[in-house]
């Protein structure tokens, strides 16, 4: 995937979108957002730069203004990779979408990568791989032939998983974050791949996790019904969701990840044969100060498989 345009490839353009960061630092965002506009001006087809000319629109208060540029943004780059189309939903100016865009996803953690570890664990205080482990070790005492994690990131789940199970296998969007996964020595397998249109030829697992990760697919009917072809008979599936306080199934949150609501949860793996053999409150990680609540869920694949 080609890289993102950091610069505009203009000099007096990116000295201008420059100063236009400092006005935006110190407050005035109106300011900057116009000498943002007009080093876009000299470069017209910056993605990148018509994005963060909508962020700045957007903190000025020119709603409509911020939609411009977005849909700017969107138009120089379809693949999306900076997640203009969520921010055009989160101000009412785009009909709601059912995942995040795959672009999106892979260059957020590619970007990520060398520092997530740190930022997840020590400062956002992340322990779903601990807790998760734990329900799995209570639901079912002993080892697995085959575990699959699904979206494993760096393999902070897998280093949990790894003493438990025979062979472990984990696949994730962000080659940048397979690199660090493979760093740690835990799994026997790693690919790249997209968690929307996951393909496994292999035999069926006994367990199948993803952790943290359906935060970034609302509508999760498809995906669980290629879990539910992943597993043999009576496997476990083991994961995670960001709680809905509100009203509906699934809603996409100004931090660009989905919540699910628990009877909507319940619903999906009803459909697809589960059964919960649990499931518990607990908080994901910290944001911005403040507890993010979610569930951890484990069910039972049915017993044919």
């Amino acid at each position: 995937m080609k890289p993102l345009q950091a610069s505009s490839g203009d000099l007096n353009a990116d000295r201008r979108a420059d100063y236009a960061e400092m006005l935006f630092a110190s407050g005035d965002h109106a300011q900057a957002a116009e000498l943002l506009l007009g080093a876009l001006e000299l470069a017209p087809q910056w993605a990148m730069g018509w994005f963060r000319l909508g962020e700045m629109q957007e903190t000025s208060g020119r709603v409509d203004l911020a939609a411009q540029a977005w849909t700017m943004s969107l138009q120089l780059d379809p693949a999306d990779r900076q997640g203009a189309a969520l921010n055009l939903q989160l101000i009412g100016k785009a009909p709601a979408v059912d995942a995040l865009p795959n672009a999106f996803v892979e260059t957020l953690f590619d970007h990520y990568a060398e520092s997530f570890d740190e930022s997840l664990v020590d400062r956002l205080e992340y322990r779903l791989p601990e807790v998760l482990d734990r329900a799995i070790r209570a639901a079912r005492p002993g080892r697995f032939a085959l575990a699959i994690d699904l979206g494993c990131g760096t393999g902070l789940m897998g280093q949990r998983l790894r003493p438990i199970v025979d062979r472990l296998e984990g696949y994730d969007i962000s080659a940048r974050m397979l690199r660090k996964a493979r760093a740690k020595g835990a799994y026997d397998f790693l690919d790249k791949a997209d968690l929307q249109d996951f393909v496994h030829a292999g035999p069926k697992a006994d367990l199948v996790t993803v952790a943290d990760v359906f935060i970034y697919v609302g509508a999760l009917s498809g995906v669980v019904k290629t879990i539910a072809s992943l597993l043999a008979r009576d496997g476990l599936f083991a994961f995670s969701v960001e709680t809905l306080a509100g009203d509906g199934d699934f809603v996409l949150l100004p931090s660009r990840r989905y919540a699910h609501a628990q009877h909507y949860v319940r619903d999906v793996l009803a459909a697809n044969g589960f059964s919960i053999l649990s499931l518990e409150p607990t908080v994901i990680r910290q944001d911005r100060g403040q507890p993010v609540s979610g569930l951890v869920v484990v069910a039972r694949a049915p017993n044919s498989a």
